[in-house]
């Protein structure tokens, strides 16, 4: 074929598809919808009303039907090119999605989202801390979980080949009781509810549950999404972490997911919440690589304060002895004392919270 030959089929080729697109009538092209929200957008806070607004360009052809959706709800239907929903507000931070689902006469059908967050209405106040005391800490042992329970303290630890869970002294950093893990499984956080251990491990989706007498392994779990990190529990349920921004509750009997509640202040999502600890009906999280501890209203998942210990080991301590991020944390049940610790850290402390000074 000469050269002559291959230009003319190469051109019949691009006439033939240019002819097919233009046979698409402009009936059959599908709808555009324009979504807007008003009211405090982009920023959305719970407890906030708001306004949706939509806008369908036809693009040929008479509109049938748009059916408005909320996170999947349909909320509205309406034959207008134009019109609006009214929101009176979310109590719940998180995340949510319109869906905008336009059919014309003759079936043509197009489809719109649009995506936003909802963040907490609620500024967290901001604490620091008072040392009032300190006792000492292993070295060796990369907390991942620190609890009280009838006056003993346990802890768990991580990292390969060095995770377990231990009973200790307070007063002196004495090891009382312990259980180790095969070495192919990284400790995470722990708890203790109706006399049993739960314990995480980091990436391996299995739990454990330990007689809390006598640490012997009674049973264990799978878990999913992702992977453990923080525990623990409240009156009805066992309280999970996993690096996301959100807490998930299971079913103490199954361990299956009961619900989920995504942790917002009023900037957006607090992931990384590791270490977890449940008091007086709150939840305080450590936030993993932060000196930060969160204290979270555990019914809508919005942030109520944030705790600063920014300097508590270097203040009270200067060691050539690697040690890593903070995470640990304990409040006596008995008597509200605090206490905190982190990996690899030499001490303890008991701390009081006290408001920051601006």
């Amino acid at each position: 074929m000469t050269k002559r030959n291959i230009l003319i089929f190469f051109l019949s080729i691009l006439f033939i598809e240019l002819s097919s697109c233009s046979n698409i009538t402009k009936a059959d092209r599908q709808p555009v919808a324009k979504i807007a929200l008003k009211g405090t957008y982009p920023k959305m806070y719970t407890d906030v009303p708001f306004t949706i607004f939509i806008n369908v360009k036809i693009k040929g052809g008479k509109l049938d039907s748009t059916q408005l959706f909320l996170d999947d709800e349909l909320v509205q239907t309406s034959k207008n090119e134009e019109f609006n929903f009214h929101v009176k507000a979310f109590s719940l931070p998180g995340k949510h999605v319109v869906k905008v689902l336009m059919t014309k006469k003759g079936g043509t059908k197009g489809e719109n989202h649009l995506y936003f967050d909802v963040l907490s209405d609620v500024k967290p106040e901001n604490l620091t801390y008072q040392v009032i005391n300190t006792y000492p800490h292993s070295t060796d042992h990369f907390t991942q979980g620190l609890e009280i329970h009838e006056g003993n303290f346990y802890e768990s630890t991580g990292l390969n080949g060095k995770s377990g869970i231990f009973r200790f002294d307070i007063t002196t950093g004495k090891i009382l009781q312990s259980k180790m893990m095969n070495k192919k499984y990284f400790g995470e956080g722990i708890t203790i509810f109706d006399n049993k251990i739960y314990q995480l491990t980091y990436k391996a989706k299995k739990g454990f549950i330990y007689d809390l007498k006598t640490f012997a392994v009674k049973d264990s779990f799978l878990y999913e999404p992702k992977e453990g990190w923080g525990l623990t529990h409240n009156e009805q349920y066992i309280i999970k972490s996993d690096s996301s921004e959100f807490l998930r509750f299971l079913n103490p009997k199954t361990l299956n997911i009961e619900k989920e509640v995504a942790v917002y202040d009023q900037n957006g999502p607090v992931k990384l919440l590791n270490e977890l600890e449940y008091y007086k009906g709150y939840i305080y999280a450590n936030i993993w690589t932060t000196n930060i501890i969160v204290k979270i209203d555990p019914n809508t998942g919005k942030v109520l304060s944030k705790i600063n210990l920014s300097g508590i080991l270097s203040t009270m301590y200067n060691s050539e002895k690697e040690v890593d991020v903070l995470n640990g944390i304990a409040i006596n049940p008995e008597n509200g004392k605090i206490y905190v610790t982190g990996k690899l850290w030499p001490e303890i402390f008991e701390i009081k919270l006290i408001p920051q000074v601006q």
